[in-house]
């Protein structure tokens, strides 16, 4: 993942306050990834 990519995912991630700088710094880019999709991506499933 792009540096760039990486950033904006943790804002996210930090705007959601699901995690702290901490937690996050010590994330891979998979699991960074992982999370932008578990808490940012809709699923059609969503809204059946």
């Amino acid at each position: 993942m792009s540096q760039l990519a990486r950033e904006f995912k943790v804002k996210d991630l930090l705007e959601k306050q699901k995690f702290n700088q901490k937690e996050i710094s010590a994330m891979t880019d998979p699991q960074i990834e992982y999370y932008h999709w578990l808490y940012f991506e809709d699923s059609v499933y969503d809204y059946m």
